[in-house]
């Protein structure tokens, strides 16, 4: 990614520097100027935030959808670990409420944890794929910062954002089961296959 940014930074300065020169450092100012200010109106609407998303916490909103989502993410997932479903239930349910960078550290926690379960492969990709098509009934970081950009209507996002992650949730969801279900990955699987064969010559014996 980094090396993307490079080579686009240096393909617009070769483009400025070619057709007009003297703009190339106003340009550069004005974009560190505006995205300076963006990020100190941002610093405010994600205070607010984050501290509403800390009473939720405080107040057991969050712990309460999470709780909701466990029997689903257990089934989902295809794990029974409590400790697992705890994370990967609050990682969803603050997802669900819009605000990503505090469900980052659940989301982190439960990836490990997955990558340690029986369907490791399965789990993990499917957990990616919540967290990246990321269904939201409140954007709300996104309502920050339509709100930081002094919108009309900062709000009008949320119908379209709910109808959009959920088709791609389900989408991501259906493929993920399509291509990575567990018993086919099972049926594949050289070590699954062999134990298999084990046993049945353990059967024989």
């Amino acid at each position: 990614m980094n090396v993307l940014f490079f080579l686009v930074f240096t393909a617009c300065s070769l483009f400025f520097i070619c057709t007009d020169p003297d703009a190339l450092l106003s340009v550069l100012l004005d974009g560190a100027s505006s995205a300076a200010t963006l990020c100190v109106s941002l610093v405010s609407t994600y205070a607010v935030w984050m501290g509403l998303i800390r009473l939720w916490e405080d107040g057991g909103v969050s712990r309460s959808i999470a709780k909701l989502l466990k029997p689903v993410a257990s089934r989902l997932l295809k794990t029974d670990d409590e400790e697992t479903l705890s994370a990967v239930s609050m990682n969803l349910a603050v997802n669900l409420l819009g605000i990503s960078g505090a469900a980052t550290p659940y989301g982190v926690k439960g990836a490990r944890l997955l990558d340690k379960s029986e369907n490791a492969d399965f789990s993990s990709a499917l957990f990616f794929v919540l967290n990246a098509t990321s269904l939201q009934i409140l954007p709300a970081s996104i309502v920050a910062v339509r709100t930081s950009l002094k919108s009309v209507a900062p709000y009008d996002i949320i119908l379209p954002t709910l109808l959009t992650t959920t088709f791609s949730t389900a989408l991501g969801v259906a493929l993920v089961f399509l291509l990575l279900h567990p018993k086919k990955a099972e049926k594949t699987d050289p070590f699954f296959v062999k134990t298999n064969k084990m046993k049945g010559a353990d059967t024989r014996l």
